[in-house]
């Protein structure tokens, strides 16, 4: 059963669609938002393969005009190079403020594409069809555009909502296992976070989500969304509440940093790793129960999941070089780096007061530990 989610935000509702075979419909829904029938369609040279066709026909069924842009897949596409050779091409193709750009793509493409439709022109309307995991529970609702730079990952970017997000479940068929897995890094990030009643949905039911069933999937990306929604209605722009979303992503930044951006680490891969640190910090700071970071890790690892730093192959950086990449992060403020630390599962809050040594402790042990029996 197909599922809208409304984006309530003030002259700039939208729409997330969540259901099947969206993508072969997916005309119905763009073709109203169109001034005129042209679209720019951008999209990675995997997903092109998988899911470009099923989109053209739907386009040129409702006699849409399209151009597309197809660039290399992974995390380094997300990048000042590539950005320009985005925004030269909607320039090229005459992309006026008036027209629709086609985020066709994981989390990369969308952050890449949102950014482009937000300072071409001063502004561009664009659509997110997010093809993996990650992307439709996350990256593709709330407007927040990007790239990576060497300095660190989406230190440069902007707010820029989208006018449609069409999430088509049936996609996610096409993904390879640790392509899904790493999206499901970040659904569990949504239940610790903020709704210990998702966490326990995931704890009975993430294995049926993984292995296929369409209710599972339905229900676990609709929750996600709506998390997500009911929190950047509230602090769009990240002066708040929006913060508790980057729950283990301070962690996850810096060691995605520090691997390169590669396959290596992946983004969904960090972000388990780092919410399990960031729940082993907040039990060592006596802040939630010690029973807590247990809990989390035996579902990741329940689940096949990377949950410790010696689960990431290759060698990484000591714990206070870590440290040091974790200080370029955007939610450093007054030269004080903020950390989303928790209570209990789904008791989530931001400070910026905590001890050097315990955060050094906590790398250094995650580093040091037995690695997990992870699947991938």
């Amino acid at each position: 059963m197909n599922v809208s989610i409304k984006v309530p935000l003030p002259e700039r509702e939208y729409n997330i669609e969540i259901g099947q075979d969206l993508l072969s419909t997916s005309s119905d829904y763009i073709f109203p938002l169109l001034r005129r029938q042209k679209v720019v369609i951008v999209t990675d040279e995997n997903v092109a393969a998988l899911h470009l066709e099923t989109l053209e026909n739907s386009l040129d069924a409702a006699k849409i005009f399209h151009s597309t842009l197809t660039l290399p897949p992974g995390e380094a596409t997300k990048s000042w190079t590539y950005l320009q050779k985005t925004v030269d091409f909607l320039l090229e193709e005459k992309t006026e403020r008036a027209d629709v750009i086609i985020a066709l793509g994981g989390g990369v493409i969308g952050d890449l594409v949102g950014f482009a439709a937000a300072i071409l022109r001063r502004g561009v309307s664009f659509v997110q069809i997010p093809t993996s995991l990650l992307a439709q529970v996350d990256s593709s609702v709330g407007g927040k555009t990007g790239i990576n730079t060497s300095q660190g990952k989406n230190l440069v970017g902007a707010f820029h909502q989208p006018i449609l997000v069409l999430s088509d479940v049936e996609v996610l068929n096409t993904l390879q296992k640790r392509d899904f897995m790493s999206g499901y890094g970040e659904v569990v990030k949504y239940g610790l976070l903020g709704s210990e009643d998702f966490f326990v949905w995931l704890e009975k039911n993430g294995s049926a989500l993984v292995t296929g069933d369409i209710t599972a999937r339905l229900e676990a990306v609709r929750m996600s969304c709506q998390i997500k929604v009911d929190i950047v209605a509230k602090d769009e722009t990240e002066q708040g509440d929006r913060a508790l979303l980057n729950l283990g992503h301070t962690f996850s930044h810096a060691l995605e940093a520090a691997t390169g951006y590669s396959n290596r680490l992946m983004h969904g891969e960090g972000v388990a790793i780092g919410c399990v640190l960031a729940f082993e910090l907040s039990a060592r700071l006596g802040l939630c129960p010690q029973e807590a970071p247990s809990r989390v890790r035996a579902h990741l690892q329940k689940m096949g999941m990377k949950t410790e730093i010696a689960d990431i192959k290759g060698s990484l950086p000591a714990a206070a070089e870590l440290l040091l990449i974790m200080a370029q992060d955007k939610k450093v403020v007054g030269g004080k780096l903020n950390f989303i630390l928790v209570n209990d599962i789904g008791k989530s809050f931001m400070t910026s007061d905590i001890d050097k040594d315990t955060i050094l402790s906590v790398l250094h042990d995650s580093a040091q530990s037995k690695p997990s029996r992870h699947s991938f």
